[in-house]
């Protein structure tokens, strides 16, 4: 059978995707710093030129791979959620929502690279705290809807409790990426789904006024 011959707009497409998976390999294995535009280009099977007709620079290539990141887990995230009819179902839900985001060591290596970036980089830094921040909006509106669902009081504002999970999750794949012989993945999901399931469970709930 004869193959397909791709069209203009379809050629641009799988060379915008060949790179995007080059750079995400190498941004994972070599850094965002130590990587080129050539390393990414020849390890796409284009030239410097190819790279360029599709993209500024690395920093945009960076911000494209976090924001496909990001619509990945909160389409994922509903895809769990869209499946649950009772509160027990509810519950599970929000613990393999946060397995799901412990199981990406690349991409968790990818916003490490980009928080480096950020902190060195101010004009890179305003797109990217941008998307940090619906990163963490997304966190709170999961919580929110868990809570409502499960009738779970919650000890703080699902906002507040967003930025201590998200905190609590970064701070511990840190500590795994750099000792993972003693942080197993057992270890680190027993840690992080039990403090999720007790704040959800009601149980962290803050006292009544007059309560000793």
């Amino acid at each position: 059978m004869k193959l397909k011959r791709l069209t203009r707009e379809q050629r641009k497409e799988q060379t915008r995707e060949r790179l995007l998976n080059a750079a995400r390999d190498i941004f994972s294995t070599k850094g965002f710093i130590a990587a080129s535009v050539e390393d990414i280009a020849a390890t796409a099977g284009y030239t410097r030129g190819a790279f360029y007709s599709n993209f500024e620079g690395k920093t945009d290539l960076l911000l494209e791979l976090l924001q496909r990141d990001h619509d990945k887990v909160e389409a994922d995230a509903q895809w769990i959620f869209d499946r649950c009819t009772t509160r027990e179902d509810m519950m599970a839900a929000s613990l393999d929502c946060f397995r799901l985001l412990n199981d990406q060591p690349e991409s968790y290596l990818l916003w490490i690279e980009a928080k480096l970036h950020s902190a060195r980089d101010d004009r890179f830094r305003a797109k990217f705290c941008s998307l940090f921040r619906k990163q963490q909006e997304h966190m709170a509106g999961c919580i929110s809807t868990i809570a409502e669902c499960t009738g779970a009081q919650l000890p703080l504002p699902a906002e507040m409790l967003a930025l201590g999970l998200v905190a609590l999750r970064e701070g511990m794949q840190s500590r795994r990426a750099a000792d993972s012989c003693n942080l197993p993945d057992e270890r680190f999901d027993v840690v992080l789904t039990r403090f999720l399931a007790f704040i959800l469970s009601g149980s962290g709930a803050r006292p009544t006024d007059g309560a000793s």
